[in-house]
């Protein structure tokens, strides 16, 4: 059927809840219908791990309840007028918990690509936790759109759906962001932890890029990511990317979800170097574990002085998530020849506030004990093995100038006692 024909209160009941592929993969179509049709349906809840669209707001709130593992993408809106239920939760913790059943699913609603001759769906810009979805789910609703790049790798067999709703539409972008002189300085610091052969875990954003535009003088790159976005693309076109040395999949880019425009798009259609994943491969932790000189950058909001790291909520603001940090962090850290590298600004707010406090203002995403190298405009501290009078040091020596005294005075009592 065609999108004028959807009926929602055919397949959806009071009281459902409703799981919505996820990033660029949202389906936008039956976003919209569920938003339109949703309150006359009454009392339903939907769970996405991030948003771009824009789509969902306070004012499209009525229709039914949402919550997310995060602000993140273009959900800050919702939390800031407290229309957004915030999971705390690791993405690649949200298959498994839908398969439980603590995510509840009684109803999956993702983007698809056209059936292929065998009659299977690609998965197209996502693959994370919409099998999952598609198991659990009572009522299946796809998005069948012919725009969307057919990748390799996770696909949907027709006969799991149980209503395709055929569009022609530009699935979600995200344009690149702007690099600024801290971005390219940060990323300056963390190029030097990227050598030949080394395999890549990156998000996207403004750091991720001017990283990525630093590395055309790499050979043989591999990549195993939760995602990718648009500066890959030159990489791989240049020659850089071949996962020549990996030691699992080689010759193929591992990811789970691309962030980016048409350019992006239009690079994965059916192409074999590139494989979508769900988060039970990307993120496992018996597959990250075999590979050698792993590379992940993952961002902060802001770094207390013995390492810890919050990425989730700046005071009352909710700002990020979890994701896939912890995992991520983990597996560089113990990788033979690789890193984890923590990144962000050594300010905030104009140069108001120092990103490396005393004591965090929000919550602690990832511990002390996980955390490897954190990175500033002004440099990079590596933590592991370190006490914690050594983490204050490194950490003061890249915080901004104006506020290294006033953080030297705050790590005062952690040296006298060492702890």
């Amino acid at each position: 059927m065609d999108a004028a024909g959807l009926d929602l209160s055919r397949y959806l009941k009071p009281g459902d809840h409703i799981v919505f592929g996820q990033a660029c993969g949202e389906p936008a179509t039956l976003v919209e219908a569920l938003i339109a049709q949703g309150a006359g349906i009454g009392n339903l809840s939907a769970f996405i791990a991030t948003s771009f669209s824009g789509l969902f707001t306070p004012e499209t709130a009525g229709a039914f309840r949402l919550s997310s593992m995060g602000a993140i993408g273009a959900l800050r809106t919702m939390t800031k007028a407290g229309k957004l239920d915030v999971v705390p939760v690791h993405v690649s913790q949200v298959g498994p918990l839908i398969t439980a059943g603590i995510i509840p699913c009684d109803v999956a609603m993702i983007q698809v690509g056209p059936a292929d001759r065998d009659g299977n769906h690609s998965c197209g810009l996502i693959s994370d936790y919409v099998r999952a979805a598609v198991d659990k789910a009572r009522v299946v609703i796809a998005e069948v759109n012919d725009r969307i790049p057919c990748t390799h790798g996770e696909a949907i067999p027709g006969a799991a759906i149980d209503v395709k709703v055929a569009v022609s539409r530009m699935p979600v972008e995200v344009p690149p962001a702007k690099i600024g002189a801290t971005d390219a300085a940060i990323a300056g610091h963390c190029a030097g932890y990227i050598g030949d052969g080394s395999v890549i875990q990156t998000g996207v954003g403004a750091v991720p890029d001017a990283i990525l535009r630093l590395l055309h003088d790499r050979k043989d790159l591999g990549i195993h990511s939760g995602m990718l976005g648009d500066g890959l693309v030159d990489l791989f076109e240049a020659g850089v990317i071949t996962n020549a040395r990996k030691e699992i999949d080689r010759g193929v880019t591992i990811n789970g979800a691309l962030i980016g425009t048409g350019r992006l798009y239009d690079f994965a259609h059916d192409n074999p170097a590139i494989r979508m994943t769900p988060t039970s491969y990307t993120h496992d932790a018996a597959v990250l574990g075999r590979l050698s000189r792993l590379v992940t950058i993952n961002s902060a909001l802001e770094v207390d002085l013995t390492g810890q790291v919050n990425a989730e909520q700046s005071g009352a603001a909710y700002m990020g998530g979890t994701g896939g940090q912890v995992d991520f962090v983990r597996a560089g850290a113990r990788s033979p020849g690789g890193a984890a590298l923590m990144v962000l600004a050594s300010t905030a707010k104009a140069g108001t506030i120092s990103k490396i406090v005393p004591t965090l203002s929000g919550p602690v995403t990832t511990a002390r004990t996980e955390v490897d190298v954190i990175v500033t405009e002004f440099g990079a501290a590596e933590l592991k093995g370190r006490t914690l009078a050594e983490r204050t040091q490194r950490l003061i020596a890249i915080a901004h100038p104006d506020f290294r005294e006033e953080l030297d005075r705050a790590a005062f009592d952690i040296r006298q006692r060492g702890f």
